[in-house]
C-alpha cells in the first residue's frame, strides 16, 4: 500500500509542477506528515485540497494511525481529479473529499478536530477558523500554508492565532517553480485561553 501511495504522489507532484497547479511541495509535506503522525489526530480537516497533494501526504499517516481526513475544495474539476488520486491511492476510506465552500462546510462537521490545514484563498483562513473552532480539540495543531508568500492577505488570520496561542512561523527552502522560500504558521489551539 505504501509503494502505491507513494507512486501516485510522485505523479501527482510532477503533474502539479507541469500544470502550475498550487501544492505544498515535499518539504513542507514532510514536514505536515509528521506532525500528522505525531499527534495521530482521530480526526483532521484540510480547507483547500487543490488536486489531493497534501491529502495523499496525511491520508498515508492517517491509515497507519487509524485517523481520517475531510479535505475540502470548491473547485469542481479539481475536486473530481483529488477524488480520483486519492482512490487511485488506495485512501478513499480515509480521506473524504468534499466539494463546496469551506467556509459553509465547515459547519456541517460535528466531530471534534485535532489538526486543520488552511491552504485556499488567503482571505478565507480567519473565515474557516472561525468556522470550524467551536469543533477544535483542545490542543488541536493548526497549520496555514503560506505564511510567508500569503502574509498581507491572512494577516487578520495571522495576528488572531499569533495573539491567542501559542504560534510559530516555520519556513522552507523550495523546490517549486513558482516559489523559492515560503513559510507555514503552526499553532496549538487552546479553548481557555486568556482573554
Amino acid at each position: 500500500m505504501s509503494t502505491q501511495i507513494e507512486a501516485v504522489i510522485q505523479r501527482v507532484e510532477r503533474e502539479c509542477r507541469e500544470e502550475r497547479i498550487p501544492m505544498l511541495g515535499p518539504e513542507k509535506a514532510r514536514h505536515l506528515a509528521d506532525l500528522v503522525a505525531e499527534a495521530s489526530p482521530p480526526l483532521a480537516v484540510e480547507c483547500g485540497t487543490a488536486v489531493g497533494y497534501s491529502a495523499l501526504w496525511f491520508g498515508r499517516e492517517l491509515l497507519k494511525t487509524g485517523g481520517r481526513l475531510i479535505t475540502l475544495e470548491i473547485n469542481p474539476s479539481r475536486h473530481a481529479r483529488a477524488r480520483a488520486n486519492i482512490e487511485s491511492a488506495g485512501l478513499a476510506e480515509v480521506v473524504e473529499a468534499r466539494l463546496g465552500d469551506a467556509r459553509e462546510l465547515l459547519k456541517a462537521i460535528k466531530d471534534d478536530v485535532a489538526f486543520l490545514h488552511l491552504d485556499n484563498d488567503y482571505g478565507n483562513y480567519a473565515p474557516c477558523f472561525e468556522a470550524i473552532e467551536p469543533r477544535l480539540a483542545d490542543g488541536a495543531i493548526v497549520a496555514a500554508d503560506n505564511a510567508g508568500i500569503g502574509a498581507n492577505g491572512m494577516r487578520d488570520y495571522l495576528e488572531r492565532v499569533r495573539g491567542a496561542y501559542e504560534s510559530k512561523t516555520v519556513w522552507f527552502e523550495l523546490n517549486l517553480p513558482w516559489v523559492k522560500r515560503d513559510a507555514i504558521e503552526i499553532s496549538v489551539y487552546r479553548k481557555n485561553r486568556a482573554q
